[in-house]
């Protein structure tokens, strides 16, 4: 019989190492909401790896008392998979940046979203590269002037879930980095989900990129330019909760309950765990409201699996019982 997960509290996942981030960065937000929610998830302290790259976000495996590794720049991934295939009874965390999950990693990043690897991504967007001292990212805005683009950034950024929805994502979660309540909740959500997680975090840079995501995140304007989604209920959103959103042909709507016969019975409800991912898209897309929450959700089969399924296949067919079965096998002769 299978012994009970003890009872932690966040204290329990906090390691004895100085926390060396610039004040006021949203990293510390980040930290203590993982260190909330991993007694919420039901499990053992001893069975919780975090793997990161190269960047300000991957300095966090020193600063959990868990198992972990900081590890090479946009690799993060593929060591991460290694050790989830491994040992399949780990929860396995990838914590990556935006350059080094979608720069120099971009095809680990990919291609583990791909295979559905049941393992978790967190990837801080901060827009900028902040280790390095401030040069344009993949995430970077048109104009965005930094220290390598002091003209201003002629590069169209990438979307990390466009991205990820792209490379058949089956879940992926935004939150942004000043709300720690329902950031811990998805943190939560996403050990729970059989599959590949990726949860963008919508992350200040105060020193290199400050108030990358203000328009949408400030507190004196998010309740009106943000729409938090959760599956099977209206996107509905504002102060007032008076806004929704509608489909218009093949595009998104805000419309105002109450106004021209609209009710809430108008508006779309959304579901996070539908297959056909042109909605998430969509969703995704949207730059006003900016759409945070579970976007997609949608249960999958597993890389293990699929593996698992396979080698009990081949197994099923194969004539070979044994090792000595295939070494016997066919034309022999012996040696004297």
């Amino acid at each position: 019989m299978e012994a009970a997960v003890k009872e932690y509290t966040y204290k329990d996942f906090a390691s004895d190492q100085e926390v060396r981030w610039c004040p006021g960065c949203d990293d510390y937000v980040i930290l203590r909401s993982m260190q909330k929610a991993l007694p919420e998830m039901g499990v053992k302290k001893e069975d919780v790896v975090f793997i990161s790259g190269i960047g300000c976000s991957s300095r966090f495996p020193y600063y959990m008392d868990t198992y972990g590794m900081h590890s090479i720049h946009g690799r993060a991934p593929a060591i991460a998979s290694g050790v989830k295939l491994a040992n399949p009874n780990l929860s396995v965390w990838v914590i990556t940046g935006d350059g080094d999950s979608m720069a120099i990693g971009g095809n680990h990043f990919i291609h583990v979203l791909r295979r559905n690897i049941n393992l978790n991504i967190v990837l801080f967007n901060n827009e900028i590269y902040g280790l390095t001292k401030g040069q344009f990212s993949p995430t970077s805005l048109v104009g965005q002037k930094t220290k390598s683009s002091p003209y201003g950034n002629t590069q169209p950024p990438f979307s990390a879930g466009e991205l990820a929805i792209g490379a058949k994502a089956r879940f992926f979660g935004r939150i942004s980095g000043n709300t720690p309540k329902e950031m811990t909740q998805i943190f939560i959500d996403a050990e729970k989900f059989k599959g590949t997680s990726l949860i963008e975090v919508l992350q200040n840079c105060p020193i290199f990129n400050d108030g990358a995501y203000d328009k949408y995140t400030d507190k004196a304007v998010r309740e009106d330019r943000m729409l938090f989604v959760e599956d099977g209920k209206p996107m509905i959103f504002g102060k007032e909760r008076n806004k929704g959103l509608v489909l218009n042909g093949l595009k998104l709507e805000v419309v105002t309950l109450g106004e021209n016969g609209i009710t809430e019975e108008d508006i779309l409800v959304h579901n996070a765990k539908e297959e056909d991912p042109t909605l998430h898209q969509m969703l995704v897309r949207l730059e006003f409201p900016m759409v945070t929450g579970i976007i997609r959700s949608f249960d999958d089969v597993t890389l293990e699996e699929r593996e698992d399924a396979l080698t009990a296949q081949v197994k099923a067919d194969s004539n070979f019982k044994k090792t000595d079965d295939l070494f016997f096998s066919g034309d022999i002769y012996n040696v004297f």
